[in-house]
């Protein structure tokens, strides 16, 4: 069941330094970049992270003809692409970073295009799809009335995500569900009230706003997310508004979380869950992959920044016709890498998830050993770090000595670590309830005592395990050597 992403596509652009000094010119500071990334945007990321997870993805959009839209395509690799020519020059949106805060944002060619043909073998794409993401970013392919007319007879056989655009068209009647955040909703919804929304209504302002959009847009439901609040679920056959908290992690980019969440519904719809648990696992995606580090942790995938994959002319982009382009022969089945879907899958194939945790600050070979023995007890293994303000509140200020991010990437790089879950909490049980595993590891220094875990992971029919301990090395160890050293 092919999950087909229809939308607008862009090309994001990271330029990461410091900040130490400001400029002699003007009361600004100047960032010396040493990082300079660039990766498919809007729709292109939705599709992106579906198929970095090993779902089969087909992307329907327009490209411009130009530099810009070829570096697209490159980064698109292993996405099926069914696309047309936009007539506009391919939007790039680049980000200044000092540390991990944006410091500017610049714009190119961002200007209102037309709206764009969709060609035969658009439409027949979208009309073959097991699930459908409208990804709208108001460049135009969601205003095409020809998809739009498509997108109405679809949404009764199949589950349609509409992600909306303030610049954008309104969602199609009929859609499961529309997932504005918050300021949109808020905006969309004033658009339409006679009165501002909120003015002396009770409750949650983002259910007071949900529901005036639910109406007007007379979708089965509406997702407002609020970010790390979570969302609220607005359904046509509830009265009551449904509140879907957000785990805590700790994360200083939000860039991507919206894109993350509807890829993350189409999944769960799409594998027969109802709407309010499909609404609070792609919360928790969400969470998760913001924890693991967002889109500065994505893999990059480009393998020709320089023209087509299949090495040919685009006639797509000098003509205006759409060419069907299948990745490079049969991409291999990747299993998802966000611990919840990684699980979820594992469990439908029949096999034992297991997952253990702790804070990893400066990986040894007891860690190693410890990693290995854990995940020859199953399946997959998924690791629950702790966050860095986690490992600061139990190890003191002058921990962790590597930060969240890096510790996830150094675990990841290990053959027998599956997937990490980063967690903000003191202890793992939040994490734990959340995932579910078959086995719970911890090193055998717990050996004699009942785990503090044992009593929840037991709740759900699992078990806890301890594998060999070994004494003579730690990170403890390694810091006081270090210390000493310095």
């Amino acid at each position: 069941m092919r999950i087909v992403v229809v939308g607008d596509v862009m090309l994001d652009v990271d330029l990461s330094g410091e900040a130490t000094r400001l400029s002699p010119d003007a009361p600004v500071p100047v960032v010396d970049v040493s990082e300079i990334r660039s990766r498919a945007g809007g729709a292109g990321l939705v599709a992106r992270m579906l198929a970095g997870e090993g779902w089969p993805v087909t992307l329907v959009t327009v490209f411009g003809d130009d530099d810009a839209g070829r570096q697209l395509r490159g980064h698109l690799a292993g996405v099926r692409l069914v696309s047309g020519s936009s007539g506009h020059p391919t939007p790039v949106k680049t980000r200044v970073r000092a540390g991990s805060h944006a410091v500017v944002r610049f714009d190119q060619g961002c200007g209102r295009p037309p709206v764009p043909a969709m060609s035969p073998a658009m439409l027949r794409a979208v009309a073959e799809a097991g699930a459908i993401i409208v990804a709208d970013y108001g460049r135009g392919v969601a205003a095409s009335p020809e998809l739009r007319r498509l997108l109405n007879r679809r949404t009764a056989e199949v589950p349609v995500i509409w992600d909306p655009h303030p610049s954008g068209p309104e969602p199609v009647p009929g859609v499961a569900v529309v997932t504005p955040n918050l300021a949109e909703a808020t905006k969309a919804a004033a658009a339409y009230a006679s009165t501002a929304p909120g003015d002396g209504a009770p409750g949650d302002p983002a259910a007071v706003v949900g529901r005036i959009l639910l109406e007007r847009w007379q979708s089965t439901a509406v997702l407002v997310t609020k970010g790390s609040e979570g969302a609220v679920l607005l359904q046509r056959d509830s009265v009551s508004p449904l509140d879907v908290p957000a785990p805590r992690v700790e994360a200083g980019d939000p860039c991507g979380a919206g894109d993350r969440l509807v890829a993350g519904l189409a999944v769960h719809l799409l594998a027969g869950s109802a709407l309010p648990e499909a609404a609070e696992l792609a919360v928790n995606d969400a969470a998760d992959f913001l924890g693991a580090g967002g889109v500065s942790a994505l893999p990059d995938r480009s393998t020709d920044h320089g023209g087509p994959r299949d090495g040919g002319g685009d006639a797509s982009a000098s003509t205006g016709t759409s060419v069907e382009r299948p990745a490079d022969g049969p991409a291999p089945l990747r299993r998802p890498t966000e611990p919840l879907l990684l699980a979820r899958a594992v469990r439908g194939n029949g096999g034992t998830v297991v997952a253990t945790g702790g804070c990893f600050d400066l990986l040894h070979a007891g860690h190693v050993r410890s990693l290995a023995a854990a995940r020859e007890l199953g399946d997959c293994l998924i690791v629950c770090l702790n966050s860095d303000s986690s490992v600061r509140r139990l190890k003191g200020q002058e921990r962790p000595i590597i930060g969240q991010q890096d510790r996830a990437e150094l675990l990841l790089a290990m053959e027998c670590v599956d997937a990490v879950m980063v967690f903000d909490e003191d202890t793992p049980e939040a994490a734990l309830d959340r995932l579910r595993p078959d086995i719970w590891v911890k090193g055998g220094d717990y050996k004699g005592s009942r785990l503090p875990e044992a009593e929840l992971v037991e709740s759900w029919g699992g078990r806890c395990v301890t594998v060999p301990y070994h004494p003579a090395r730690s990170t403890t160890g390694l810091a006081d050597a270090l210390a000493k050293v310095g």
